[in-house]
């Protein structure tokens, strides 16, 4: 039986990209995920989330990262709510690594009306297949190893994109976070010096809105 782990990485920061991981393993097969110490991502190092990062490519059937630019994250705004984004962008992670068994960090306040929100959204584009189960949980990345390595796969694939942006605009952007001082002092900078914010920035939310309006 194959089973996925789904997990994002930057559903709210105000700079940069969102990542959704998936990690597909053979059930009998997760523990080898165990074995190699994946927790949730925010509880480990960089260096430390790189090196299982790796590991966790070798022991999957199958991995994918789908990613959501910042300026596709404000078109889709204007005409849905961000659980709406999360539903199509985890559908995306499951059209790519189809499996029996789906786990997914519960992206709603319900955690149960996210994973059939996943489902219907997958039954309605393939009527004619038997359905996958589907175990949609709060903090799923602490419960499931596989949703953990997948939470290491998107939260690594978007560090890197943060350090990209950093050397290309030859700026210190910090973690992109709102709350983050390096990122409200850049946006204060940058807005001020250019009267507009460029495209790595999410201009629908509240923290770059406060400098536009």
């Amino acid at each position: 039986m194959k089973i996925l782990g789904i997990d994002e990485a930057g559903k709210g920061p105000v700079i940069g990209p969102m990542c959704i991981g998936g990690v597909r393993i053979d059930e009998d097969r997760s523990n080898a995920l165990k074995n190699l110490g994946v927790a949730d991502s925010k509880k480990l190092s960089p260096k430390r989330r790189v090196q299982l990062a790796a590991q966790i490519k070798k022991y999957a059937d199958g991995w994918f990262v789908y990613e959501v630019s910042p300026n596709q994250i404000d078109e889709l705004r204007k005409l849905m709510s961000m659980n709406d984004i999360m539903v199509l962008a985890f559908g995306s992670v499951i059209e790519e690594l189809p499996s029996d068994k789906i786990y997914a960090d519960a992206a709603d306040v319900k955690e149960e009306r996210f994973g059939k929100r996943l489902l219907d959204n997958y039954m309605e584009k393939h009527p004619d297949i038997s359905a996958p189960e589907v175990i949609s949980k709060h903090g799923a990345d602490d419960l499931y190893p596989v949703v953990s390595a997948a939470s290491i796969l998107a939260k690594v694939r978007r560090d890197e994109l943060i350090e990209q942006i950093k050397v290309d605009l030859g700026v210190d952007i910090g973690s992109g976070y709102p709350s983050d001082p390096k990122t409200k002092k850049f946006l204060e900078e940058w807005y001020r010096e250019n009267g507009s914010f460029p495209d790595i920035v999410r201009h629908s939310w509240k923290t770059a809105q406060k400098f536009i309006q």
